[in-house]
């Protein structure tokens, strides 16, 4: 048998610097969110989320529910196979045609997350084009970074957002006879920043690059249609491969990618990510069509969205408390920049006012930049925001 010691001296590090991740048991409350039950050690507790990735709330919409119903009582609850052998069914092609119509793209393809999505496109395209050298930006996502590695393709990483040193990398791979591929995100989870797309875009039609852009933060929450930050700013036509999820905005499951569709064709031909698991429930699907296209016709909930975002940050700044330099979405990084004191700030916040906020420490972030990463939606009210803004200030008393 294997010696434990290895295993518990790795828990026993990261309690010790305070990175330890606890899972917090909750329920949300249909009908009744942002409000959640927490079965904490001792007792169920009634709370309020503050760090959901429902931002819109849709996976509480009365159309998605329906739909998911509909689809479960007609064919029951799983997929049945994989892709490739009898987990297609027409819910899967359908909502494959519906994100190629929302993003304005040939094709669509789904994945079982946007994880997934990322880390198999990417080792395909380096099986699809062997001399592919992706220039990533030094902020992307650990699904990007994993799918670079695991593709063992050639890699520049870029400061982020740094256009001066994007243009020094492709002019190395452009030396060395490789194919650019940019690797970023719209909009940054962390930090709430967004990308500076189009100067990139303009970059990749200078060095004839690839661009593929990680918009699973945008998607259902910007643009007209909610298609997303290129969409908001007229780029959808000038990226290669977008990457989304269904499990923000949207409200459900899944990931996926739009691009060309001989591109997609010769993804799916060979990423096996996407080949051999199980698919996709069809109830998710049916759930994501929906939410899908109610989003495509309700830009006011988008609106109200943004401005709850706007507001609950007027308040933060107008009570000293500080927001990410940078963060300029509906994301609000509340900048705490200590492990220890952004564990205990967010069980303080659990345990004495029932606000829900985890921490985010290392690896997420760099050592110094640990914060309580806050998401209003658009039924977060004036009275939870004002709760809130006096519970952070007690918090950051308690740990001084």
């Amino acid at each position: 048998m294997i010696d434990k010691k290895l295993f518990q001296e790795v828990v026993d590090g990261l309690k010790e610097d305070g990175k330890y991740r606890i899972f917090n048991d909750i329920v949300r409350e249909r009908g009744n969110f942002p409000k959640a039950t927490w079965y904490s050690p001792y007792s169920p507790k009634s709370i309020v989320n503050w760090c959901s990735n429902d931002y819109l709330c849709m996976g509480q919409n009365k159309y998605v529910i329906d739909a998911m119903q509909t689809a479960l009582d007609k064919t029951g609850a799983g997929s049945g196979g994989t892709r490739n052998i009898g987990g297609t069914s027409h819910y899967h092609v359908t909502l494959e045609t519906v994100l190629a119509e929302l993003h304005k793209k040939e094709r669509g393809l789904l994945y079982t997350s946007a994880y997934v999505a990322n880390e198999w496109t990417l080792i395909a395209l380096k099986r699809i084009v062997p001399n592919i050298c992706f220039v990533s930006d030094n902020k992307n996502h650990a699904s990007l970074i994993m799918g670079i590695k695991h593709s063992r393709a050639d890699k520049i990483i870029w400061e982020h957002n740094d256009m001066d040193e994007l243009e020094l990398a492709l002019q190395t791979c452009q030396l060395e006879g490789k194919v650019p591929c940019i690797v970023f995100e719209s909009v940054y989870s962390m930090d709430g920043d967004v990308a500076p797309i189009e100067k990139i875009c303009d970059l990749a039609d200078k060095y004839n690059a690839m661009t593929y852009i990680d918009e699973v933060h945008g998607v259902g929450l910007y643009g007209q249609t909610g298609a997303g930050y290129c969409e908001k700013l007229g780029l959808q036509d000038r990226v290669d491969i977008l990457n989304g999820t269904l499990g923000k905005a949207f409200g459900g499951h899944g990931g996926y990618i739009v691009g060309d569709n001989i591109i997609l064709d010769a993804i799916r031909s060979v990423a096996s990510g996407f080949i051999f698991t199980t698919s996709l429930s069809p109830v998710m699907c049916a759930g994501s069509i929906a939410s899908i296209r109610y989003l495509m016709e309700h830009n006011e909930l988008r609106e109200k969205h943004q401005e709850r975002a706007h507001t609950l940050k007027g308040l933060l700044q107008e009570n000293n408390i500080e927001i990410h330099k940078d963060a300029c979405t509906h994301i609000l990084p509340v900048m705490v920049r200590d492990a220890h004191k952004t564990k205990t700030m967010s069980d303080r916040l659990l345990n004495e006012h029932g606000i829900y906020i985890q921490p985010i420490n290392y690896p997420t972030v760099d050592v110094g930049t640990e914060r309580l990463r806050i998401t209003p939606t658009p039924l977060h009210t004036n009275g939870m925001m004002e709760e809130l803004v006096e519970a952070l200030k007690e918090a950051f008393n308690y740990v001084k």
